[in-house]
């Protein structure tokens, strides 16, 4: 499966280029703030959990966010590629996702 990981500061235009090359490329767009928004409106177990940190405006923890990530990944039907837009940010993020 091929992957494209789109990183950089709030505001630098990663989800808008993330949805754009995503959808001229028939792939899955995941976007953490997207999930993590759909989960708390939700009222999930996850989105109960980073809902706390939120509210603190705190990062919510890599574990958290990797859960976010299999979840969303194991509902829907795999396309032939996926775009992450904001995941992984940091290097823990990363060997998750790649074990994953």
């Amino acid at each position: 499966m091929t992957v494209w990981i789109f990183l950089g500061a709030p505001g630098a235009g990663k989800g808008t280029q993330a949805v754009l090359l995503a959808d001229r490329l028939g792939m899955r767009h995941v976007s953490t703030g997207d999930l993590l928004r759909a989960a708390v409106r939700a009222g999930t177990r996850l989105g109960s959990k980073a809902k706390t940190f939120m509210e603190r405006g705190e990062l919510v923890p890599d574990e958290l966010l990797l859960d976010l990530v299999r979840e969303a990944l194991e509902v829907t039907p795999a396309p032939p590629g996926l775009v992450l837009d904001g995941y992984p940010r940091n290097i823990a993020q990363a060997e998750s996702l790649s074990r994953m």
